[in-house]
C-alpha cells in the first residue's frame, strides 16, 4: 500500500473545485505571472540512513533556498521543513509568514496536512535546540554561548480549527474570481 505525498493531501483535503496550482521549482517570473492569495512550500531533506545524510554545513538542499526566497517573497507562504534535524533556515525567515517543522513524517502527508488545515492542533515542541548558525555548534541548554535561533522546547500548541481555514472556492482570490489557487513548491515528493 502506498502512502499520500503532502500534494495528494491537500488535494484530497480542499473543496474539489479548489485549482490547486502544484510548481516543482517556480521562479519569481512565475510568482509574478499569477495572482496567489498564499502558498505552501515543502523543503528540506529527502530521507536517508546512515551516511547518506551527512552533512557538515546542515543547509537545506538546493532548489530549497531559492524556492523560499522565489514564492515567500511575493506572497505570504508557510514553510514546511521535513528533516530529521535543524537546518540552517534563520536566512530565510525574515520572508516566511509561519514555519513547520514536519521532521521526517514517513509516507503519510495527510497528517502534515491535518494539522496545516486545522484539523488537528499543532502539538510539537522542539525535542532539541535549533541553531542559528553551524558555527553555534554544539550548543546545549545552560551553555554559556546558548544563543539559539529556537530554544530546546519551543513550540506552538492550540486547538483543532478546522473552520477557519478556507477549502473551497468560496474563500476567493486577488486576480482569479473563479477559483482559489493554492500554490505548492515541494522539492521531493514523500513517496511515489
Amino acid at each position: 500500500m502506498l502512502g499520500t505525498t503532502i500534494l495528494g493531501a491537500i488535494k484530497s483535503t480542499v473543496d474539489p473545485s479548489t485549482e490547486v496550482v502544484f510548481q516543482e521549482n517556480p521562479d519569481s517570473q512565475f510568482m509574478k505571472d499569477n495572482h496567489f492569495a498564499y502558498a505552501i512550500v515543502v523543503v528540506g531533506e529527502p530521507p536517508y540512513a546512515e551516511t547518506a545524510g551527512d552533512s557538515m554545513d546542515l543547509k537545506m538542499i538546493d532548489p530549497g533556498p531559492s524556492v523560499i526566497s522565489n514564492v515567500c517573497e511575493a506572497v505570504k507562504c508557510v514553510v514546511v521543513v521535513i528533516s530529521g534535524r535543524p537546518l540552517v533556515i534563520e536566512p530565510y525567515l525574515s520572508s516566511i509568514d509561519a514555519l513547520v517543522a514536519a521532521w521526517l513524517p514517513g509516507t503519510e502527508g495527510q497528517g502534515v496536512t491535518d494539522a496545516l488545515f486545522g484539523d488537528y492542533g499543532f502539538t510539537g515542541k522542539l525535542p532539541r535546540t535549533w541553531f542559528k548558525n553551524v558555527g553555534q555548534l554544539p550548543m546545549n541548554v545552560g551553555d554559556r554561548h546558548y544563543d539559539p535561533l529556537f530554544p530546546y522546547n519551543f513550540g506552538l500548541k492550540t486547538n483543532s480549527a478546522p473552520d477557519i481555514v478556507g477549502r473551497s472556492t468560496s474563500s476567493g482570490i486577488i486576480g482569479r474570481p473563479y477559483a482559489f489557487v493554492l500554490m505548492i513548491s515541494v522539492i521531493f515528493s514523500l513517496c511515489s
